[in-house]
């Protein structure tokens, strides 16, 4: 009995530590459902860039978030994005993708740009009125490009990651649970690389968790020369709408 009240009593003491923290340890779980228009062009590095019509596709996203009150160690988030489609070109003259030369006629293709989010911030904001977190980011990409025609699928895998910056705005509305959000990631060493989204959001507070319903647009620019053997330039962009528990 005197262990467990002691334990109790730091546990408690410690809960003290953060003015801004109920428990000692918070958790954001959270998906996106994103209606993402595509666009773009891409080639085998040295090649000429080839354009492709892209379908209208539905994309996802899911991701993870631990907050903690120690000070100097940034919080950790991972987000899994999801990024597939399929479009299809008419070439007028040879290209060569893959070490294969695809010859004039109607050819298809397959970009997957999915890739995981490492986020370590700190939170250097935090009230009903303005919150703010700034940290740098781990986009691992874990992809492919492929290309057909009647007969002959080529293919290149993309494995490698991206270091980016990281900023992420709440402004609230007080007693009504609303707010507005921007969420930005922009590459530090490849600069041309960047997705962020801005849309609103609202509040609804339980005993247990708070849920947060999101929408918005997004935008991820993939714009790279000679990355992991490919050079592109692919945009995802539209409206999504989301869902964040907070316990």
């Amino acid at each position: 009995m005197k262990k467990t009240l002691l334990v109790c009593a730091i546990l408690g003491s410690l809960a003290a530590t953060s003015a801004n923290a109920a428990t000692l340890v918070g958790f954001k779980v959270g998906g996106d459902y994103w209606q993402a228009d595509t666009s773009g062009t891409f080639a085998e590095k040295g090649q000429t860039q080839q354009d492709f019509d892209y379908d209208s596709s539905w994309q996802g996203s899911l991701w993870v978030a631990v907050e903690h009150p120690i000070p100097f160690v940034p919080n950790l988030k991972i987000r899994e994005n999801s990024l597939d489609v399929d479009g299809k070109a008419t070439l007028t003259g040879d290209w060569t993708f893959n070490n294969n030369t695809f010859t004039s006629g109607d050819i298809t293709s397959s970009v997957n740009l999915s890739n995981t989010d490492f986020v370590l911030y700190y939170e250097i904001l935090d009230n009903d009125l303005v919150a703010l977190d700034v940290g740098a980011a781990y986009k691992m990409m874990h992809g492919s490009y492929s290309v057909a025609d009647s007969g002959h699928p080529e293919e290149r895998d993309i494995s490698k990651g991206i270091v980016m910056a990281s900023a992420n705005a709440e402004v609230g509305v007080p007693g009504l649970g609303l707010y507005g959000f921007a969420d930005v990631m922009l590459g530090i060493d490849e600069t041309s690389v960047y997705d962020y989204s801005v849309g609103l959001g609202w509040m609804f507070d339980g005993i247990a968790l708070d849920t947060k319903v999101r929408v918005g647009y997004r935008d991820f620019t993939f714009d790279v020369n000679g990355f992991d053997r490919i050079t592109a330039n692919n945009q995802f962009k539209g409206a999504f709408a989301g869902v964040e528990i907070v316990f």
